[in-house]
């Protein structure tokens, strides 16, 4: 079967369950990876000059709010590497939203502020929860196919939900089926165009106003590129940290690029390290998703001792900040030259864990490990940045022509600690938020033509990837789960010391050790100020918190730090 022929069958229209109205079904995809789906006629040979809007990252957010950008003009998405290759790709948990017959949207909009630990914005907490609904409906009609029983949505729970309200797709793999979905209607509108391998190295700006964006193709050279607005869904920061679930891509480039620019960066003391990563030597950390102890698995430690109800009366369940700190010290008082933990689901029905989650289960045995019959070796890892670049509800930055969503904006819908499942939805909603927004304030633009210039040579003596290892590695160590005023001085120090070192934002690796330096100046400077525990942020000098001072944002611009 060609490529053309396999999208137009996607794209088929066929009839509802029975008792349902029509609407548009694309058949679950027959490959491992949507990316064998792709129709290469739909990716650009050659960048244009000028396109009305700018999209950069393919993940969840961006392909939402492209979808909206395509009735007012012409979008180009761009992705660093292939479209596929994106956190949502990776996102096992599922996706929340208040929609089964025992949920309210009122109790989803509590559990987000409950979880936030005190500093959710609810105005933003408000329209996630009211808008998630009609945001799933949306992608249904699409084709999403979320996992049911028999007609009905199938809902789950994870940590401090109050409700079963957790939608989830083909199991464990809700991030690559909703990917998978919007590609596809984006794909059928002839307004957006796609171009991969492309990786922006900077803003581009004109009288005081973001007006396109600089990038350097495979080959070292620079382009830019006009247009009346950029949104920037770069996602995350993972790549800051020696240990992450994040994908290679995720090295914080669209937070570097925006705070350099001049653009207010908010809440980036606030990193979400999740408890459970895959733990093997010279192994990727694989997530194993919360899901899992929602289904019943258990912690236990070195000595095989159940050891998370001394933490929480939440036990396996408590906050995922509780849950990391926890392991976390069970590896530093364990005695073994190599501390680990394990999560056991041993006790659980074997053929259900394996329908339930097929892409765990499969992944773990590759490496030996079958999660039926063994306990699986697990670490923290970090896994999701709350803060990032500050926006109002609709996506707008502080710079005019600047606009997030998802991961790499902070609107305060987090607060200090993300709810499970509430960042696929997150990115859904801001996303479709932020491209009508864009598609609103559409400005005319003059006649451009392509810039193009050839890359000077690389300062040969500098390794960058030699220096993001040490960043990691400082990060991890001096920044990481636990933090105290003497290590995040220490690594300011560290920090300040590589920055010294930084090579020439002349080829795409050197332009990702600038972006990690940043983003790490930025975390380890916002966790120096907020002289308190929250949320996922604990200093042991700080344990407590203080809400008079720090029951706010942090914001971080020209190179101060602030709260409000």
């Amino acid at each position: 079967m060609d490529k053309m022929k396999t999208r137009t069958i996607w794209l088929t229209k066929v009839s509802a369950p029975s008792g349902g109205s029509d609407f548009t079904q694309l058949p679950t995809c027959p490959f491992s990876n949507f990316r064998e789906c792709y129709d290469s006629q739909f990716c650009m040979k050659k960048l244009p000059a000028q396109v009305d809007f700018i999209v950069v990252g393919a993940g969840v957010a961006g392909l939402r709010a492209a979808i909206s950008l395509a009735e007012a003009g012409k979008v180009l998405v761009l992705a660093k590497q292939e479209l596929t290759e994106s956190a949502t790709q990776y996102a096992q948990g599922g996706i929340a939203v208040a929609l089964s017959d025992e949920d309210e949207i009122s109790l989803h909009l509590q559990d987000t502020i409950n979880a936030g630990d005190g500093i959710v914005n609810p105005k933003a907490a408000q329209v996630l929860v009211e808008e998630g609904p009609e945001r799933i409906q949306e992608l249904i009609e699409w084709g999403t196919q979320f996992d049911r029983n028999g007609t009905r949505l199938t809902f789950t729970r994870e940590a401090a939900h109050s409700r079963n309200r957790i939608l989830h797709a083909h199991g464990d793999s809700t991030g690559r089926e909703i990917g998978r979905a919007l590609y596809a209607k984006a794909a059928s509108l002839k307004n957006i165009s796609f171009c991969e391998f492309e990786f922006i190295s900077a803003m581009h700006v004109e009288d005081g106003r973001i007006a396109g964006v600089q990038l350097i193709a495979p080959q070292d050279s620079l382009h830019i590129v006009k247009s009346s607005s950029v949104l920037l869904a770069t996602g995350g920061a993972g790549q800051v940290y020696s240990n992450t679930t994040n994908p290679a891509v995720a090295t914080a480039d669209g937070v570097a690029m925006a705070y350099h620019a001049g653009a207010e960066i908010s809440d980036m003391e606030f990193v979400q390290f999740h408890p459970t990563a895959l733990y093997l030597k010279n192994t990727p950390r694989f997530l194993l998703s919360e899901a899992l102890r929602g289904e019943g698995a258990v912690l236990r430690n070195a000595e095989l001792h159940r050891f998370m109800s001394k933490y929480h009366d939440m036990a396996e369940l408590a906050p995922r900040d509780v849950v990391a700190r926890a392991i976390a010290h069970e590896l530093e008082v364990c005695r073994l030259k190599e501390p680990i933990v394990y999560l056991d689901l041993t006790h659980l029905k074997a053929d259900h864990i394996k329908t339930r989650f097929p892409r765990i289960y499969q992944t773990c045995l590759q490496y030996n490990i079958d999660i039926t019959v063994d306990e699986v070796p697990v670490r923290p890892a970090a896994h999701y940045l709350m803060g990032g670049v500050r926006t109002n509800l609709h996506g707008c930055a502080s710079l005019p022509g600047l606009y997030a969503a998802g991961e790499t904006a902070c609107t305060g819908v987090h607060g200090a600690n993300r709810l499970a499942s509430n960042s696929l939805l997150e990115g859904l909603v801001f996303g479709a938020r932020a491209g009508e927004a864009m598609r609103n304030e559409l400005c005319e633009l003059e006649d451009a033509s392509a810039a193009t210039r050839e890359t000077p040579a690389q300062d040969a003596n500098i390794d960058p990837d030699a220096l993001i290892r040490e960043i990691q590695q400082l990060m991890w160590s001096k920044a990481g789960i636990v933090r105290s005023g003497q290590t995040l001085k220490e690594a300011l120090e560290q920090l300040q010391s590589a920055g010294e070192c930084l090579p020439a934002p002349t080829s795409r690796r050197a332009c990702e050790a600038r972006n990690i330096h940043t983003v790490a100046t930025l975390i380890a400077r916002s966790a120096q100020a907020r002289r308190e525990s929250r949320g996922a942020h604990y200093r042991t000098d700080y344990p407590a918190h203080d809400d008079a001072k720090f029951k706010k944002h942090s914001l971080a611009a020209n190179g101060a730090i602030r709260f409000e």
